[in-house]
């Protein structure tokens, strides 16, 4: 669906619902952090907010996690990890002690489906998503993002097939557009409960 902007340039004359509905949920995420965890980590966390929504966009387009992004985000959980830790390098050394084991629990499941099912089951983009997950998030998260985003995925999944689109079990459903939002929901819910 597109709205149609009166008088605007023919550059904006069009703009689809999908955008705009992107663009305020990328303001209130930001919003949201910023005053779930003021200062610092609330404006890593806005970072991580709309990096994570960039990469949920792409991936349901497009069925890619650009590296430019996970990188990002990766940069942005070290930031994050220097400022809130007591002792920088152990916050850093930690944040990257959960992602690289994260991330290799997926490489590890991605092996596995492959070897079971013959065919790729996560892409490396998911993988590498699981490394900016374990690199944000404090052990008892990391789990939590992993639920939400696979309930997600299963309610969608059901959704789409209740309405009509044409699903199997070989069709591709892009993880990333919702492990993605799930780590800024984690992480949010760490803030809260926790404190930044």
């Amino acid at each position: 669906m597109r709205l149609k902007l009166a008088g605007a340039s023919s550059a904006l004359a069009s703009i689809r619902l999908a955008d705009a509905a992107a663009a305020l949920t990328a303001l209130l995420a930001a919003a949201t952090s910023l005053w779930t965890a003021p200062g610092s980590a609330g404006f890593c966390g806005a970072g991580l907010a709309l990096v994570m929504l960039a990469i949920a966009v792409i991936d349901h387009r497009h069925l890619i996690i650009p590296d430019e992004l996970t990188a990002t985000a990766m940069l942005l959980a070290i930031v994050n990890a220097a400022i809130t830790a007591p002792s920088i390098v152990d916050g850093v050394a930690a944040a990257v002690l959960r992602g690289v084991i994260t991330m290799l629990f997926f490489l590890g499941l991605r092996w596995l489906y492959q070897q079971l099912r013959g065919r790729e089951g996560l892409g490396l983009g998911d993988v590498k998503l699981a490394l900016v997950a374990g690199a944000w998030l404090d052990w008892p998260l990391i789990p939590v993002a992993i639920e939400i985003a696979a309930v997600a995925a299963l309610l969608a999944y059901a959704v789409w097939a209740i309405g009509g689109r044409s699903l199997d079990a070989t069709s591709r459903l892009p993880f990333g557009l919702f492990f993605a939002p799930a780590i800024w929901l984690a992480w949010l819910i760490g803030a809260t409960l926790f404190g930044a």
